[in-house]
């Protein structure tokens, strides 16, 4: 086992998963929502950061390849909690649906990957791949940031019937310290999320395709 900085990287990135959820009970929100969004951004960079240096200093482990996926998917399944758990009520419906098909794919090409063996680690991880996790992680980091929106600025649409809501967005109410301005980048931030998220979900769906048709030759039974 040798603990080389990527390594080292590697481990914290898996560490800041669960710290994601720690955020929201320790902290009262704005200052979770900031916390775990700068968790989340940290993450995401040494993602790409451990494993060019791996690369570049030749320091390629098993250990690193075993933490990498791991830590990529405790932190892409924590941060969909919490973003589910802590989201508006009207968001809530938009997100539970994308959200179980990347959870669904997650876990069934993990299951793959345990009963191949050591036959998984000759599935090559495609380009699609790197741009599904590229299209999650952007998505996330903006429903973080529709919650520092909400939160943050003193907007919520908790307790709204639809008539504020319109007249909002009508511009009836905008004298009330930015109030529909800060709505609407809620909004904008909110919707812009939910479309990366579903795109991201759709690119999930693609790749665990592409890796159980490519799995496929090695499930079959020997005659």
């Amino acid at each position: 086992m040798r603990w080389t900085l990527p390594n080292i990287l590697t481990l914290l990135r898996l560490l800041a998963a669960p710290a994601l959820a720690v955020m929201f009970l320790y902290f009262h929100r704005p200052y979770a929502d900031w916390f775990a969004l700068i968790l989340f951004l940290g993450a995401a960079i040494t993602d790409w950061f451990d494993g060019y240096l791996a690369r570049a200093w030749k320091q390629e482990t098993k250990l690193g390849a075993m933490l990498d996926p791991i830590a990529d998917k405790a932190m892409v399944v924590i941060a969909l909690m919490v973003i589910i758990g802590y989201s508006n009520q009207n968001w809530t419906p938009w997100l539970v649906l994308p959200a179980t098909f990347i959870l669904f794919r997650e876990v069934f090409v993990s299951g793959l990957r345990e009963f191949l063996g050591d036959v998984a680690g000759t599935l090559k991880v495609t380009k699609l791949a790197k741009w599904k996790t590229t299209a999650q992680m952007v998505a996330i980091a903006v429903l973080f940031s529709q919650g520092i929106f909400e939160h943050y600025l003193g907007i919520s649409t908790i307790g709204m019937d639809q008539a504020m809501v319109d007249r909002i967005m009508a511009g009836e109410i905008e004298d009330l310290h930015g109030l529909r301005w800060k709505f609407e980048g809620m909004v904008w931030a909110g919707w812009i999320g939910l479309v990366l998220l579903w795109i991201a979900a759709g690119l999930t769906l693609i790749t665990g395709y592409d890796y159980l048709r490519k799995a496929t030759p090695h499930l079959r039974e020997r005659r």
